[in-house]
């Protein structure tokens, strides 16, 4: 699509994977994980098949965050070795995700600097799913809270999510757009909404978070980086 660059816009952002990275850190702790639980049946595909399988029901029962995936790990271990996991294993799947309870953030590059140029341009706000707790704790490791006129945390993105943010802030649909790398929580939902949509791949897509987009929907702006909104707002 070709986007109109005029100011006074509202630009709604993602987080994870999207302002900084974060499922590529997960795959790292995967891959590190499936390599210490070597089964003697069972390769690296369908033990991560069966990761997955333990994530999905979590995510359902429990919302996201490093503490439900820790207990995925754990869970997915007591499942491979017949047994409940021992506490000398639980501290080792803590070991191998230190990343994630240490909260730390990498920011995706570029984005500080496209964020004060934009915020000089449009109103830009903030939406991000997951537990509140370790979200805030995020958004105040990166940085960039500041950018924002507002922050919402949700245990869910979807569409009477963003119904809701329309209506909280009277926005009007055709000048809002929803940036983000999630086409199933952020491109989706938002369209159906009636906004309009900014997708931009991460090289680590969640499996679980995927979907398929309209290729003849033109209120669906796809670029390949994060800088590359300065050319479009």
């Amino acid at each position: 699509m070709n986007s109109v660059r005029r100011t006074g816009q509202v630009l709604i952002f993602d987080a994870d994977d999207t302002l900084w990275e974060n499922n590529v850190l997960f795959e790292r702790v995967i891959d590190d994980f499936l390599e210490w639980v070597a089964h003697p049946t069972l390769d690296r595909v369908e033990i991560r098949a069966i990761l997955d399988d333990i994530e999905r029901a979590n995510v359902v029962t429990h919302g996201y965050g490093s503490a439900i995936f820790l207990h995925s790990l754990g869970e997915c271990l007591s499942r491979l070795r017949e047994r409940p996991a021992t506490e000398a294993e639980r501290r080792r799947i803590e070991e191998l995700a230190v990343a994630l309870v240490e909260r730390r953030v990498e920011l995706v590059p570029g984005v500080a600097d496209t964020l004060t140029e934009l915020g000089r341009r449009h109103d830009l706000l903030l939406l991000t799913k997951g537990n509140t707790d370790e979200q805030q704790r995020k958004i105040d490791a990166s940085g960039l809270g500041h950018h924002f006129r507002r922050t919402h945390i949700v245990a869910e993105k979807n569409v009477e999510v963003y119904r809701q943010v329309t209506a909280e802030h009277g926005l009007l649909p055709a000048s809002t757009w929803m940036i983000g790398n999630s086409p199933k929580s952020d491109i989706l939902p938002a369209r159906a909404a009636g906004m309009n949509a900014v997708y931009i791949p991460n090289a680590y897509p969640w499996a679980l978070d995927q979907a398929d987009l309209d290729p003849d929907d033109n209120l669906v702006l796809t670029l390949s980086t994060f800088p590359d909104l300065l050319d479009h707002f």
